[in-house]
């Protein structure tokens, strides 16, 4: 039986994109892929709100992270982290012996805008990352106000995680002054796992070119440079399976279901599960900084979060545990991609009444 995926990824996809990735081979060199190729990203700038260029990787998201932060870093590095994800920033870094630093804020609140004030002001860094939404505490980064204090700051570059949230909450690219700007297919864009995406600036092109080693497969600017060089084709072969799917989902997006309604859906289902948290137990997140795509909650009740989600797996449904020192402590009810209010709904109510129960 499938279980109804109601967690931080992968989602689950609708049938048209299945078959889309069933779609016979072509070559990568080929016309038709560099076709598909300028599609896909001429899409992806009207979901970033970019005019920058997109470049495509066959990883996760932590591919192009891990690309981003060895690939830019030319003097040290500086990572802002609101949980788990923010911590693999560091961990990335420092495993490829790029120079870094780690401010990590409690768990369940953000990055405020004064402490990367505080920190840039130092002048040590030129580079700072971000975690626009962090899927381990359901807490999502008042980006805005802190691109205010980014322009203080011109010369250090800003890379984003936006892994979790782009495609399901307006983040303007361009607008906000984001040098690299991530994001992975089987989250709110509602694809398989198997593709990550990022929009770059040419200041971080620029830095890049200065920094020795970059590695190969995960190099940012030799992805960028090939990409110039042979339209929209890749220096290493692409999944052209999600690149098939990822054409149709975003004619989908925009053309389809519109990238406002999309915004608006997400933000219903976020409002009415936190509601659902606040009455039956408490949300996790620091409020005015909750996640628009999951919902973490404090497991006040103290119920067993693994025997409740096998009582509503044998019901065709699945949540989230906690995520590392949080299992069993908080839960996880993501509600991103292509998801609807009213199956929403049908997992709330399977809830109450298992929960009920225990």
């Amino acid at each position: 039986m499938h279980k109804k995926l109601f967690i931080p990824g992968p989602v689950d996809v609708r049938p048209e994109i299945l078959e889309a990735m069933s779609a016979p081979m072509i070559g990568h060199r080929t016309k038709d892929a560099s076709a598909l190729g300028e599609r896909i990203c001429k899409n992806l700038q009207k979901v970033f709100y970019t005019d920058n260029p997109i470049l495509l990787s066959t990883t996760s998201g932590t591919g192009l992270m891990e690309g981003s932060i060895r690939s830019l870093t030319t003097k040290r590095a500086i990572v802002f982290s609101i949980g788990a994800f923010g911590n693999r920033w560091a961990k990335l870094a420092k495993s490829n012996n790029v120079p870094v630093d780690k401010v990590e804020a409690e768990w369940g609140q953000p990055t405020l805008p004064e402490i990367v004030d505080e920190y840039l002001s130092t002048g040590k860094y030129d580079v700072f990352t971000i975690t626009h939404n962090e899927t381990s505490t359901g807490v999502m980064n008042p980006v805005e106000e802190i691109a205010e204090i980014r322009k203080k700051y011109p010369d250090v570059l800003w890379l984003m995680d936006a892994v979790s949230s782009m495609a399901g909450v307006r983040i303007e690219v361009d607008k906000l002054g984001v040098d690299v700007c991530i994001t992975s297919t089987q989250k709110a864009l509602g694809l398989p796992p198997g593709l990550s995406v990022c929009s770059i600036t040419q200041k971080a092109i620029d830095q890049g070119r200065k920094v020795e080693f970059r590695g190969i497969y995960l190099d940012v600017i030799a992805l960028y440079d090939y990409m110039q060089k042979k339209a929209y084709q890749y220096p290493s072969t692409p999944s052209l399976s999600h690149m098939f799917a990822l054409d149709k989902q975003l004619d989908y997006i925009l053309n389809e279901e519109g990238l406002e309604n999309r915004y608006a859906r997400h933000l219903e289902m976020a409002k009415i599960t936190r509601a659902w948290a606040n009455e039956h137990f408490e949300q996790f997140a620091a409020k005015g900084y909750e996640s628009n795509t999951l919902t973490t909650i404090n497991n006040t009740k103290g119920i067993s979060v693994a025997d409740l989600n096998k009582r509503i797996g044998e019901l065709g449904y699945m949540i989230s545990n906690g995520y590392g020192d949080l299992k069993e402590k908080t839960f996880r009810i993501a509600h991103m991609a292509d998801r609807t209010v009213d199956v929403l709904k049908e997992l709330l109510d399977v809830l109450d009444k298992e929960i009920a129960k225990m």
